[in-house]
């Protein structure tokens, strides 16, 4: 994908908030590591229905997870697409595939 930002000369500025955003990218994949979500999960598959803190723990954890992915979707890059470019040799697949229809 052609992007004009990666062909046009950078300012300081620029360069020095790219910086500061990667060291926020980093700082926020440590703290919203995808571990204290599965954790969370853990808790609550845990949790004792009968027992009379249950709504608020539940809650508590409920919360504390979803806050946790609203700030890694915010500031982490979303891999749901990914591009890919050049052609791709289907040939030697073709081929056996061929082969297998002879036999």
């Amino acid at each position: 994908m052609f992007h004009v930002e990666n062909y046009m000369a950078k300012t300081k500025a620029q360069i020095n908030r790219g910086i500061r955003q990667e060291a926020l990218r980093e700082q926020l994949a440590e703290q919203c590591r995808f571990q204290h979500i599965i954790e969370n999960i853990k808790k609550i598959e845990e949790l004792v229905s009968s027992s009379e803190d249950f709504p608020n723990e539940i809650n508590k954890l409920k919360v504390a997870t979803e806050l946790r992915l609203k700030v890694a979707n915010k500031y982490l890059p979303d891999l749901k697409h990914t591009e890919v470019e050049g052609a791709i040799d289907i040939t030697a697949h073709e081929n056996w595939l061929d082969k297998l229809d002879d036999e």
